[in-house]
């Protein structure tokens, strides 16, 4: 019997940057912002629990401060959590060298604490700044959620 996948929501505001877990039946994208400046975070993150995976959902930019930082501190909590972790890049629309940073930070992060962190669906864009930065000879890199998920079952029958 496979479980029900459980979808988490993720609320975040940027003065301080604060998270809130909450479990949901249907998934929420929500972006965060500032009420002062009236700026919003060009970035939404949605997780999502497939069993022992799971999977975060990026949506808009990975830039330079709030953006880059969001992904790092929400990424960062799931690496914490889970054993195979699969960043949905679809969503992506542009990234710059803050964001390839934090990619690079996170998959050292989570291969010296034996965590899976895979790659998945980077447009054009942002699949050529993977390769000219060379960050994608060190990310596994899949062209769809559904082919990392498929990839993890591969790994597991190689391993045993």
């Amino acid at each position: 019997m496979v479980p029900k996948p459980k979808h988490l929501r993720l609320s975040t505001s940027m003065q301080p940057l604060h998270m809130n877990w909450q479990i949901s039946e249907q998934p929420a994208v929500l972006a965060a912002f500032t009420p002062q400046k009236e700026l919003k975070l060009k970035l939404s993150l949605e997780t999502r629990n497939l069993g022992d995976v799971i999977v975060v959902h990026c949506h808009g930019r990975i830039v330079y401060r709030d953006e880059a930082a969001a992904l790092a501190r929400v990424v960062g909590e799931v690496l914490q959590e889970a054993r195979k972790v699969v960043l949905d890049l679809s969503g992506v629309t542009s990234m710059d060298s803050a964001g390839i940073g934090e990619l690079a930070f996170l998959q050292s992060w989570a291969q010296s604490r034996s965590i899976t962190l895979k790659c998945a669906g980077p447009n054009s864009l942002v699949r050529t700044l993977l390769e000219m930065t060379n960050l994608a000879s060190v990310l596994q890199i899949h062209p769809s959620v559904d082919s990392a998920l498929v990839s993890f079952q591969e790994d597991q029958v190689c391993a045993g």
